[in-house]
Order: C-alpha cells, then structure tokens, then sequence
C-alpha cells in the first residue's frame, strides 16, 4: 500500500469543533505515515481532504464553494497522479454519504466520523481504479486515539475522553453524525496523558461532547473529578476541558477548580438561553436557576474564575420576554467571553419543524443588542487584570508583527507583549513567560515580559 502515497503531497482543511480538529490531526498522522507530506495551500496539494462539520448551515454552502473551486485548478507540477484526489470527511460526510458525490461529481471519497481509519485505503481504491468510494459506519469500531497523530503544537494536546452524544438537544445534529457516547477506560486515557508529559507537552485539553458525563457508560456513574484529578497528578502544567453540559456539572468538579494546581480557571459552559421556556424547548434539562447556581459555587471555589459560555438568539417561538431573560443572565454572569449565534435550522433535529414567525430583522436586532452587551461584559471581565503580573504560555509571534508575542494566561485570554532582546517568538513558542499586564481590551491583554528572576520567583510563590 506504501507506494501509493510516497512523493505525494496532501493538503487538510478544518470546519468546526475540537473533535474535528483533532481527527485532522489522526488524518495527517496516517497519510505522513505512509509517506505523504503534509502541505499548507490546494495549489502545491495532489490530496485534499475536507474535515467538514454540519453544526450550521454556512457550513454546508462553504464546503461546496470550496470543493467546486478546485474543478479547475491544475495539479502540482511534480504530481504523480492523473488528477487531484479530493475527499470530504467529518460530519457532513457521515451526514450525507452517497448524496455527496451526486452533488459533487468530481469528488473522489466520502467518508464518516466513524472511520477515520479507513481513508487511506478509500484513497488508494480512488487512486488505483477511479471513481467514486463512499464508506459512512453507524459507529466506531476503534476509538480515533487509536491512530497515529500529527499535533498542531508540540508543547499542547488535545486528549478525547469520550465520543458521541446522548443529549439530543432539540437544535443539535452532533448525537445523529457522531453516534452514542463512549467512555474510554480511564487507565487509556491516564497512559495518554503521562506519554504527553514524557514529551513535554505543558497544556492537555481533555475533550468530549459532554465531558462532564464521562464513564457513566462504563462505570455506571460519571467519574470526570476522578479523571482530573488522575491527570493532575502526572504533572501536567495546565489543564482544561471541553465541553460541559451545565445538567451534568456536579460539585465534585466543581471543587477541583479550588484544589488542583494544573486545572485552569477558565471554564466554558454553554447556558444556550437565560429563559427556562426556551431551555425546555430546547431540551437543555436544566433551569436559569440551577445554571446561576452553578456559577455561585463555581466561584466561591475559584474567585476570579473567567467564564465562557454559547447563546444562541431566535430559537423558534423565542419571544421578547424571553430575549430579555437571556440579556438579563449575560448582565447577571459577566462573562469573560461569549460565543453568540443566530439559530439556523438543522434539517433532522427536532427543533427544524418548530414554526417560528419572528420577522428576520427582530432576531438580528437582539442579537446585536446581545453582542454589544458580551462586548462590554468581556471588557469588564478583563479590567481586573491590568496591572497584574500573569503567568503566559507563549504560542508564537502575533499574526500582525513578528516583533510581538502571543500567549494565553490561566484564565485563557490572549496576551501580546514585544519580544524581549535576544530571544524570537519562536524561540519562546511553548515556554511560559511572565507579562506585567499594561493594558486590558475586550478581547487582549498586553504588556510587557518580566525578565526579572525575582518576579519569576514572586510568580511562583504568588501561584502556589
């Protein structure tokens, strides 16, 4: 099978969420693997895949613009193959299968979320005898750990938990193209994360759909404060998550936020709507009061603890009142960031055949009210912050200057500061610098590296 791959190159584009992003990181591992090289533009690619998701609607309509556009665009001078292989995977591909390539007629593989295993072998038929290879699994038959990775970032990891989704919010496709939950034992995942350590990984991000109901499939209750608490003690430097289901949040891990020294004070928890009508119909399984709750003993465990969250405005039937409930929690919470969508109907979900008579331009008009108030909040959120001392983990030179790096404090803001003398952003690329912060805008802080050994002891004494 090698030869097929060798001298080619291979190009991967991303949609969508963590989980997405990571299975991009199995593909690569794979097809280098094999011998393929990895390659950033469609131009210099023989390969392409698409790692889709099919969360929004938008999506739909760029992946189409984006596999048509490559119709015409000539191959690599130095290509070895009678046309470019293209292929589409993730979400929409589990979605979609067979009606891809009837839309798409030049498009050469689709393949689900189920079988990322199985790409290189679609590709090669593709290569080998031409036409069309579609292969969409109802579920997974090895858990995508399983599989060489290529990471984006030597010093992060993304580490999956668990797959699937048993929620079934009434907006949501993710149960229906990424199957039930699963569970992976915890002594595979803790084998993961010391192997990261080993390697000098400084940042795990532990991920799943709901990692909050993590081993209740295998264990018969969720053990999540367990698993942090297995993952702390291999001496990660930081540690986070992704994502919560607010009904499943419980005080054990709540706690952990006061207690372990890697889990950082950030944590993003979707509340979706500040109206329990709105939640009811959104089948979210929880009330504006037990969410706030949460936000109590989440901060009486870890003051200063920055909170993220989703909101999604115009859900069907969404009335004023309940647009106002929503702006209400926002004022209430202060987040430090959120995430803020106009509803767009999934076909498939409960919610596509809710009636809505809510004219387009209402929606809009609440969610920029919406937007305006996240933007003042978050500013807010970030005041507390200018003139602190903050301990950085560098992640490379700002896109707009080279002469200027940036980094993410514990509470995962971003933080810009010139370079020291001497040193480049690459350099400093996962090391962890300490930044007096001059300045706290809405969406950065910056300031200045303290190369000071004192301040580096104080920051020390300061965190413990």
């Amino acid at each position: 099978m090698h030869h097929t791959f060798s001298h080619t190159t291979f190009c991967i584009r991303t949609f969508g969420c963590q989980m997405n992003k990571h299975d991009s990181e199995r593909i690569a591992g794979m097809l280098e693997g094999l011998g393929a090289l990895q390659v950033d533009t469609y131009d210099e690619a023989d390969m392409v895949v698409f790692m889709t998701c099919c969360v929004r609607e938008a999506a739909d309509v760029r992946l189409l613009g984006q596999v048509a556009s490559l119709k015409n665009l000539p191959l690599p001078k130095s290509s070895k193959l009678d046309h470019r292989i293209i292929a589409v995977g993730g979400c929409i591909g589990q979605r979609d299968g067979e009606k891809l390539v009837r839309e798409l007629p030049h498009l050469d593989v689709v393949f689900g979320t189920h079988n990322l295993a199985s790409l290189p072998r679609l590709i090669e038929s593709a290569i080998e005898a031409g036409g069309h290879h579609v292969e969409v699994l109802d579920s997974a038959e090895t858990f995508p750990t399983d599989l060489p990775s290529v990471r984006e970032h030597s010093w992060a990891a993304w580490l999956p938990i668990t797959i699937g989704c048993n929620n079934f919010c009434s907006y949501c496709i993710v149960p229906y193209v990424r199957g039930r939950e699963k569970s992976r034992p915890l002594e595979d995942v803790i084998a993961d994360a010391r192997t990261y350590v080993a390697a000098g990984v400084k940042e795990i991000t532990l991920l799943g759909q709901n990692v909050n109901s993590y081993g209740r499939d295998l264990y018969g209750e969720p053990r999540f404060a367990d698993l942090l608490d297995e993952v702390d003690a291999t001496g990660i430097a930081r540690l986070r998550f992704a994502t919560s289901h607010p009904k499943d949040l419980t005080d054990g891990v709540i706690e952990r936020f006061g207690t372990l020294g890697s889990l950082m004070p950030a944590l993003h928890l979707p509340v979706q709507s500040g109206s329990d009508r709105i939640l009811e119909a959104m089948n979210r399984r929880y009330t504006r009061d037990h969410y706030l709750g949460l936000i109590e003993k989440l901060r009486e465990a870890c003051p200063g603890i920055a909170l993220s969250s989703d909101i999604i405005v115009g859900f069907p039937g969404e009335t004023e009142k309940n647009f106002e409930a929503t702006y209400s929690l926002v004022e209430e919470v202060g987040y430090n960031q959120v995430f803020t969508f106009i509803y767009s109907k999934r076909e498939g979900t409960p919610a596509a055949s809710m009636v809505d008579d809510t004219p387009h331009e209402v929606i809009q008009e609440r969610f920029d009210r919406l937007v305006d108030l996240v933007q003042e909040k978050a500013w807010q959120s970030n005041q507390v912050d200018a003139g602190k001392t903050i301990e950085v983990l560098v992640e490379g030179a700002s896109k707009r200057d080279r002469s200027v790096l940036s980094g993410k404090s514990p509470k995962n803001q971003t933080v810009h500061a010139r370079v020291p003398e001497g040193s480049s952003a690459d350099e400093l690329a996962g090391t962890f610098v300490s930044v007096k912060v001059e300045e706290a805008r809405t969406w950065y802080l910056s300031g200045s590296v303290i190369e000071d050994e004192d301040a580096g002891r104080m920051l020390k004494s300061d965190a413990e």
